[in-house]
């Protein structure tokens, strides 16, 4: 069991590896939202409650953190589960640094507290026709299943590169949106990701987000 599914997530990373421009991510679910406002570049919107999949790791850096986390949670999507089902890909693909004591909850805002250093949180959004009582349980214990309440982003886009130089100049436009809408900002930086490997690093699709009250 264990050896088949090894090829299935060789197979499954390996077709994401290869997939084309057309299957970006305006081909695949994503988490519902709601376009609030927009200013600069910068989007406030308001987002469904959904499920994801999430998984904690140590790294080095945002990007090695992203790799492990994927290879991790792509094994679940791709069979490493009670029942061996598959799951469909969904985007974006999220990372953020660990914080103690988040949370998202219908009828309190998020807070965040102190990061842990070196610690980060990767998910994958699952399917809508998925509940956590129909999800098969993920092999490894490291996986969480959690439902996201209801909440607001404010996000911005960008495409190219991942660099850090893009991420501080995303983070800058967040935070003057932020000040001009008085709005406060309850998580740490969230970074999404859209396009498969196989994508043109001057087209890919990148978001930088933070949760506000």
């Amino acid at each position: 069991m264990l050896r088949i599914i090894s090829i299935a997530l060789a197979a499954g990373i390996g077709l994401l590896a290869t997939l084309g421009p057309s299957h970006a991510a305006g081909d695949i679910e994503q988490p519902a939202y709601d376009s609030v406002k927009q200013s600069d570049g910068v989007e406030l919107r308001g987002y469904a409650p959904h499920i994801v999949a999430e998984v904690t790791v140590e790294a080095g850096s945002m990007r090695e953190a992203s790799s492990k986390g994927f290879r991790l949670l792509a094994g679940y999507i791709f069979g490493g589960n009670q029942g061996a089902d598959k799951i469909a890909m969904t985007a974006p693909v999220t990372t953020q640094e660990k914080t103690q004591g988040t949370k998202i909850a219908m009828t309190a805002p998020v807070t965040m507290s102190e990061k842990q250093d070196g610690a980060y949180t990767i998910r994958f959004s699952m399917p809508s026709k998925w509940t956590l009582d129909t999800l098969p349980v993920p092999n490894n214990k490291s996986i969480e299943l959690k439902q996201i309440e209801a909440h607001k982003r404010a996000a911005y886009r960008f495409t190219g590169d991942r660099s850090q130089a893009q991420i501080d100049a995303a983070k800058v436009k967040i935070d003057s949106f932020l000040a001009e809408q008085g709005l406060k900002a309850v998580s740490p930086i969230i970074i999404a990701g859209y396009d498969s490997p196989n994508m043109p690093i001057e087209k890919r699709r990148w978001e930088v987000m933070r949760i506000v009250e």
